[in-house]
C-alpha cells in the first residue's frame, strides 16, 4: 500500500532532508511540499484527505500548531518535526501521532513511520513471521565467524569500536565486524532501542536507572549522554515520566 504524504516546513533544506528519507521508503509517496504555511492551508483545505502530514512548528505568520488545528481532519496521520522539546503538550492537544526532534537520523524517521503504518502481516503464518523478525544472526569473531543468534529482547547494548562492534546480551558479549549503522537500521524496526551517544545503541528495556546525564544499564555499564543527543534524551525522559 502507498501512503500519500505532504511536507510543510519553512526551511527548504529541512524539506530536502525529509524528501531524501522518504524516497528510501517504498510505501511513502510525496504529493506536495510547502514552505509557505498559509498557501499550504489553502491547498490542503480544498484537496483530498492525505495519509501523512509532516509538519514543522516554528513558521512565520501561522505556527504549525495553529495550522494543525485547522487541517487536522484532512490528514490520517500527523507527524510533528521540530527542533524544540517544549511543544509536547501542544502536540498532544492536536492529536499528533508522532514527534521527531531535529536533527533526526533516517533510522529514527523510519522507526516513526513504521509505528504509524505497521507493515501488514498475513494471518496465515503469523507466528512464523513474528518469530522470524524477533532475532538476527551475526558472525562472532571470537568463535571463528560462527553465526550467533541474537534476540532483540536479549540485547542490552551495542558498542562501536571503530573496526568492529560488541553486542552485549543478557547471556554474553559478541565481537563482530558488522557496523553500528547496520545494527541501528535493524534495531530501528523494534521498540525500545535508543541512541544517546555516537558509540552506543541501548535497549531501554534494560535501563536500571538514570542519574542526570548518566544511564546505568542492568549489566552494570554506564553511558553518558552525548551533547548531540541531548534533545533526543530529554524527549525520551519526557515520554516516559
Amino acid at each position: 500500500m502507498i501512503y500519500r504524504c505532504v511536507i510543510i516546513d519553512d526551511e527548504p533544506h529541512a524539506i530536502e532532508g525529509l524528501k531524501s528519507y522518504i524516497i528510501k521508503i517504498p510505501e511513502l509517496e510525496i504529493i506536495a511540499s510547502y514552505t509557505d504555511p498559509i498557501y499550504a492551508l489553502q491547498e490542503i483545505a480544498k484537496g483530498d484527505k492525505i495519509d501523512l502530514l509532516l509538519l514543522d512548528i516554528d513558521m512565520p505568520e501561522i505556527s504549525g500548531i495553529e495550522l494543525a488545528r485547522l487541517i487536522r481532519e484532512k490528514t490520517n496521520k500527523l507527524l510533528i518535526t521540530t527542533a524544540h522539546t517544549h511543544y509536547g503538550y501542544e502536540a498532544f492537544e492536536i492529536q499528533a501521532d508522532g514527534y521527531l526532534l531535529k536533527p533526526f537520523s533516517f533510522a529514527k524517521f523510519l522507526t516513526a513511520v513504521h509505528k504509524l503504518f505497521p507493515p501488514p502481516v498475513q494471518e496465515s503464518g503469523t507466528a512464523r513471521l513474528s518469530d522470524e523478525h524477533s532475532f538476527f544472526f551475526i558472525k562472532s569473531k571470537d568463535d571463528h565467524l560462527k553465526l550467533v543468534k541474537i534476540r532483540y529482547d536479549d540485547m542490552i547494548m551495542v558498542e562501536d569500536k571503530q573496526d568492529y562492534v560488541i553486542v552485549y546480551t543478557v547471556y554474553r558479549s559478541i565481537l563482530t565486524d558488522i557496523s553500528l549503522t547496520e545494527i541501528s537500521t535493524r534495531a530501528s524496526k523494534e521498540k525500545g532501542f535508543e541512541q544517546f551517544h555516537q558509540s552506543f545503541i541501548l535497549n531501554s528495556k534494560h535501563i536500571e536507572y538514570i542519574d542526570g546525564n548518566t544511564i546505568t544499564l542492568n549489566n552494570g555499564r554506564r553511558i553518558t549522554v552525548g551533547e548531540h543527543y541531548q534533545k533526543d534524551f530529554n524527549a525520551f525522559i519526557t515520554r516516559n515520566l
